[in-house]
């Protein structure tokens, strides 16, 4: 059961400013005396004189364990590479009070940095410089007057990561001071983590880490936040929330922390993560108070977690993705990878507990395993099986529910990887544990709400698709919901019909690609008195929408981040069909006649035709099918020739 809060997690927006993402026109900035002499983390110094012997300095502050910091680090070594013969020097800082040099000489190792890597004590170049983010660079001319300051470009943006770099704003800027040019862009805004700096801050609260801060971290955000797992950092030490506490109320006063998009006006469910404005006070205000530390006899136990297995018991079972590790590069986009296990079973087998164990948590952004039964087996449901997301609560199903594999079904998964700055590796796996058969009162399985015939307009800020659930099945009841669309996805609002009423059974009024939830019903809600699941999802493909592609494309369905899909999962349980008594005779019927077999498979043929041969050649080739049609709806190449053949049409329809 997909019971925890299923996040499609994107570390970059976790501690990247929402609020910087505007590039600005603006006059190169003004600052006092910018030399600066500082120990790098190879036992030297690096300084930066009144006349430095190099025509340009790169000055780059940089942060340990900043996300946007870790992906720019290979970017500055390829272009401080490029610009040495041309007499541009690269210089790293590190003003962050967190990070210290141990941890810094890491992020030198782990990311080839090439050029001198300082660490700024107190931050006092950082306060020279009117440094903000991390990471952030000022290029200096050889009369140290500022020529360009801001972002390095903008493939990585919070909650972004372009396939391709459009504004190249470093580089067009070093480009044009060489050239003796004026740089046209002189300022932009850096998009980052907020620079950790020491604060000389009177202490004016009774608030203490100790007592009270500690306790909302706690409740709120260790689970993810901590050694080991998904977090870029953690806040289980007094010195590490000290360095991100800037970070961490922003991301919490603008809604991003903790994750939760749906409105609480509209039902209830078990896994909402809600900070109350009574916690965020006691973090602003202790902030703002001097951050005190407090009596260590005040500080609370800390929550326990579990490493490795979450579920109550070790699986029975447990199957690899792959036995050679998937290579994840250190940059760029990673389209969604797809591997195939033959489980081996031989009798049909009820799943009632399932968890995804990722082999390297930094790079897996997410993970799915569905279950791709045999061509007639008795199987209901798009397959899903179960979910890695970073943060989620693994539980077994309720007693007497289980998820049906049927033999002869393997498991595909799904996986979606994040480049991190570095070359990483994974093998992921999935664990099992079997329930019997005798003690399964309900079958759980996933339905499907989707409309694929949509086509969003250029410049269009609030373009609404609905779709409703084809068939609620008999005496079943509703235990989870999932939304599903892409980059241009804006809200999301699921209605529950009975006659002539109508009412908001979820509202997700801020959808965000990047944390996609499964919101699980606080209690099972029966579905025999509805008559129908409809939903409506809006678009917003205008140039507004910072995470929009390209506003001005016509945008279709597509499995790409770039096209769109307009999905909603519904987790349903019903009771198992109990078998005919032995002496019950069952009811015949009525076979069709063959011509009445033949009309039915060429009506279907005829519509399938029509519906994905796009370029009207008479053939459907399989690229002209959505990947989500190829999952959910069983269309396969099986032969393998790249096309779908009328032999394999009709399959679908037997």
């Amino acid at each position: 059961m997909l019971r925890s809060s299923l996040i499609i997690l994107c570390l970059l927006i976790l501690v990247c400013g929402s609020s910087l993402w505007a590039n600005e026109k603006t006059e190169p900035v003004k600052v006092g005396t910018l030399t600066f002499r500082l120990p790098t983390v190879a036992g030297k110094i690096v300084e930066l004189t009144e006349k430095p012997q190099q025509k340009l300095t790169v000055v780059c502050f940089l942060g340990a364990e900043c996300p946007l910091a870790r992906l720019y680090g290979p970017k500055l070594n390829e272009m401080s590479a490029a610009y040495e013969s041309k007499g541009v020097q690269f210089i790293g800082v590190n003003s962050n009070q967190q990070d210290s040099l141990e941890d810094v000489k890491k992020y030198v190792k782990r990311y080839e940095i090439r050029f001198p890597m300082a660490k700024d004590y107190n931050n006092k170049v950082a306060d020279q410089y009117a440094a903000v983010r991390t990471p952030e660079v000022f290029v200096l001319d050889e009369q140290l007057d500022v020529k360009y300051r801001g972002r390095i470009d903008n493939q990585y943006l919070p909650g972004i990561s372009r396939a391709e770099t459009t504004s190249h704003d470093l580089k067009q800027a070093l480009d044009a001071v060489l050239a003796g040019q004026p740089v046209e862009v002189a300022s932009t805004k850096p998009s980052g983590c907020f620079i950790g700096r020491v604060k000389e801050t009177e202490v004016t609260t009774s608030l203490t880490f100790c007592k009270e801060v500690a306790a909302v971290l706690n409740r709120h955000c260790v689970e993810c936040h901590r050694k080991g797992e998904i977090a870029p950092f953690g806040l289980t030490d007094y010195d590490e929330v000290r360095g991100w506490a800037d970070t961490m109320l922003e991301t919490i006063e603008d809604g991003r922390m903790p994750p939760w998009h749906a409105s609480p006006k509209y039902g209830h469910y078990a896994n909402a993560r809600f900070m109350s404005d009574d916690e965020k006070k006691i973090l602003r205000d202790w902030v703002a108070g001097g951050m005190p530390f407090g009596d260590v006899k005040d500080m609370p136990k800390p929550p326990s977690f579990r490493k490795g297995w979450h579920l109550p018991k070790i699986p029975e079972a447990v199957y690899e993705m792959r036995k050679k590790p998937f290579v994840v590069p250190k940059e760029g986009v990673v389209e969604y990878q797809y591997f195939v296990v033959d489980p081996g079973f031989k009798e049909d087998k009820w799943i009632t507990g399932a968890q995804v164990l990722p082999g390297n948590r930094s790079v897996v952004h997410h993970a799915i395993v569905f279950i791709r039964p045999p061509d007639g087996s008795n199987f209901q449901g798009i397959g899903w099986l179960t979910a890695y997301v970073p943060g989620q609560r693994i539980n077994m199903l309720p007693p007497g529910r289980g998820r049906k594999v049927p033999a002869g079904s393997k498991l595909v998964f799904q996986m979606h990887y994040t480049p991190t700055g570095s070359v990483q590796e994974d093998v992921s796996k999935v664990g099992l544990i079997f329930g019997k058969d005798e003690e399964i009162t309900h079958e759980v399985f996933t339905l499907i709400g989707i409309d694929q015939e949509f086509e969003i307009p250029p410049n269009t800020k609030d373009f609404p698709v609905s779709a409703k659930v084809r068939r609620i099945p008999p005496q079943a009841e509703l235990l989870a919901i999932a939304p599903h669309m892409h980059l241009r996805g804006k809200s999301f609002r699921l209605f529950m019909k009975q006659k002539e009423k109508s009412e908001i059974l979820l509202d997700v009024p801020n959808y965000d690609f990047n944390w996609q939830h499964i919101y699980e019903l606080s209690q099972p809600m029966k579905l025999d008195a509805i008559d129908s699941l409809e939903f409506t999802v809006k678009f917003d493909n205008s140039e507004e929408n910072p995470f929009n592609p390209d506003p001005n494309e016509y945008v279709t369905w597509g499995d790409q981040t770039w096209e769109e899909m307009a999905i909603a999962f519904f987790e349903v349980a019903e009771p198992r069909k109990k078998k005919a008594k032995a002496k019950q005779k069952p009811k015949r019927q009525k076979k069709p006649t063959e011509a009445e077999r033949k009309q039915r498979v060429d009506k279907f043929v005829a519509a399938f035709m029509k519906r994905f041969d796009k370029n009207k050649d008479g053939q459907v080739d399989l690229d002209e099918v959505p990947l989500a049609a190829q999952r959910y709806g069983r269309i396969r190449d099986r032969d393998g020739n790249g096309v779908i053949q009328r032999e394999e049409i009709e399959r679908l329809v037997r």
